[in-house]
């Protein structure tokens, strides 16, 4: 598994040796490569050093032309200015990818600097059922998951679910005077849609008692203050709210062709025994202060409305702790017990001010030591064809199971009517629609930067045409299918032959995928992966109708080099797809 280097930056290295080679007094200089329309690559760099050398550039330019090493570059040309215009040996193209080839990781090198990463996504609360804003934590977790581990890191997932606070003494008390509500009548113990119907049945039920019944209305509070001491009858009943509620999450979950594992779920509650000492501490150090009654943390350039200061509130006035309790506490778990070197948060954008509180505190407190990185990866708002925030007609947030569903009900439609000769089974076409629709989903996600708000349109995601998932799943599959169909004929790389202008086109972004994967790791910007992949569908299919690969015939070198191009293609697909979640079906 070696890791390879891409022709970038095998030219940026030869170019800066030359330069130096070339002017010794300029020092160190990078040489501002990009690529280029006009040629492969594009070097600026000698401009900015004549301004400082006072030279003519191009009469630089040429100097440094002269000591360029090595047979990696075709030809050099000074253009403009002082522009150089760079284009590379086929054959350097062609052995770059055939050492990716080689390599199961397709030569995308490991993070450098590896640490551990505490990556907070996926985070529903119980006894609530999930709704279409619970979709973006979820997959651009799960995203970076993947691609962060891909590249070295270890990776630790926590889905700090919403499972403690005042709400559930309404709903252990209704329980205990309703003992069989949550029983699963002739349905499975794992059926979440059951789970959860239960589940809203006794909150709808609990909530009208509660607002309507002034004694059960005490009753429940009390409750409350049972279940934060302890109490064990309440605490069991508390304890099957979260289990039904699991048996729901996990169904969801397992619709999005996701892994969530138990001993990764932990709820605000399992801060709970920290909560007294974060408090605790914070006052003894002075970092925060009472403030009418409650336990705050003023920051000078955290203002409201009226201009005075907004604090972050820690404790109530009624003893009672607020969120930053719970996550500064965890943050000290995160640090202290599971050594993390980085801590990213995957959480609505909206709850940005928050965290830099959060974060702020805890560096003043020293848990969040110089050396521990916290980012939020704050994302937007989905929303409806019309603009605005995604509703039902009736005004209602949309559940996020219907939402899957009516994806995959289309997606198999998609399928089936693609499939026109009949080539799939009934059980092939389902398959096929559930990975195409769950697929454009997520795709139509993370194709979009995490930040921006994004429109949800299942029209437009199982599109065959445009930036979808599809069209990058049936770019595989038609790739899959010419491997098929070349018979003796086998992907084989021939360096010595000349390349056409399609073929160097899909070669040189083929050798662009561990550069973008590493940013894409580097920022948390899966979006970045997304367009890459894009491309280089959009890149295969000019390259399928401008380079015969199998009809007309093309001579054996050219059809094998051909082939190698096709395979590689596919198989840079299939792993960056995976990376971004989403299954790449063999046949479409």
């Amino acid at each position: 598994m070696a890791s390879v280097l891409s022709l970038a930056s095998t030219v940026q290295q030869r170019l800066a040796d030359a330069l130096s080679a070339a002017l010794p007094e300029a020092g160190p200089t990078d040489p501002l490569l990009r690529r280029s329309d006009r040629a492969d690559f594009q070097a600026n760099g000698i401009l900015a050093l004549a301004k400082k050398l006072k030279g003519n550039p191009r009469e630089l330019a040429t100097k440094v032309v002269d000591q360029v090493q090595g047979d990696l570059i075709k030809e050099i040309e000074v253009s403009g200015p002082g522009f150089l215009n760079i284009t590379l040996a086929d054959r350097a193209i062609i052995e770059t990818l055939a050492a990716r080839a080689a390599d199961g990781r397709l030569g995308v090198p490991f993070a450098e600097h590896a640490g551990t990463t505490v990556i907070d996504y996926a985070q529903p609360n119980v006894a609530k059922e999930m709704h279409v804003g619970h979709l973006r934590s979820a997959v651009i977790g799960a995203s970076m998951v993947e691609i962060l581990e891909f590249t070295g890191e270890n990776v630790i997932r926590r889905h700090h679910i919403g499972d403690w606070g005042t709400q559930f003494g309404m709903l252990i008390q209704y329980l205990l005077e309703h003992p069989h509500e949550l029983d699963h009548e002739g349905a499975a113990e794992d059926d979440g849609e059951a789970a959860m119907s239960n589940l809203n049945r006794l909150y709808k039920a609990s909530r009208v008692l509660f607002d309507s019944d002034e004694e059960f209305k005490a009753r429940s509070r009390d409750r409350v203050v049972a279940l934060q001491a302890g109490e064990p009858e309440t605490l069991a009943l508390w304890q099957r709210f979260v289990d039904e509620s699991k048996i729901y999450f996990y169904s969801v979950f397992n619709k999005l062709d996701m892994e969530i594992a138990d001993a990764d779920v932990v709820g605000e509650s399992g801060y709970n025994d920290m909560l007294e000492e974060t408090c605790r501490l914070l006052e003894e150090s002075g970092v925060a202060v009472r403030s009418e009654g409650a336990l705050c943390v003023f920051f000078d350039d955290v203002l409201g409305p009226d201009g005075n200061p907004t604090p972050l509130i820690v404790k109530k006035s009624n003893g009672g702790y607020g969120y930053a309790a719970t996550d500064l506490s965890a943050i000290r778990d995160r640090v202290q017990n599971l050594k993390a070197s980085t801590l990213l948060y995957v959480v609505d954008v909206r709850q940005s001010l928050h965290f830099k509180m959060v974060f702020e505190t805890a560096r003043r407190q020293g848990w969040l030591i110089d050396d521990v990185k916290a980012h939020q990866l704050g994302f937007g708002t989905v929303l409806g064809k019309d603009g605005k925030p995604f509703k039902t007609r009736e005004g209602e947030t949309v559940r996020l199971v219907d939402l899957l569903d009516e994806a995959v009900e289309r997606a198999t439609a998609v399928v089936r009517e693609k499939d026109g000769q009949g080539q799939l089974g009934e059980d092939e076409i389902a398959e096929r629609g559930t990975q195409v629709g769950i697929g454009a989903i997520k795709y139509a996600d993370l194709s979009t930067s995490a930040a921006r708000d994004y429109k949800f349109d299942l029209d437009q995601m199982v599109s065959l045409n445009g930036d979808t998932s599809v069209y990058l799943q049936y770019a595989y599959a038609r790739i899959q299918s010419i491997l098929r169909k070349a018979g003796e004929r086998g992907p084989a790389a021939h360096p010595e032959l000349e390349l056409a202008p399609a073929e160097r086109a899909l070669g040189l972004h083929l050798d662009l995928f561990g550069e973008v994967v590493t940013e894409a790791a580097a920022s948390y910007e899966p979006h970045k992966l997304a367009a890459y992949l894009y491309q280089l569908a959009s890149l295969y299919t000019t390259f399928y109708d401008k380079c015969p690969v199998i009809k007309p015939e093309p001579a054996l070198d050219v059809a094998e080099n051909r082939l190698f191009l096709c395979d590689l293609t596919a198989r840079t697909l299939h792993q960056g797809m995976a990376l971004l979640g989403i299954r790449t079906p063999e046949r479409l």
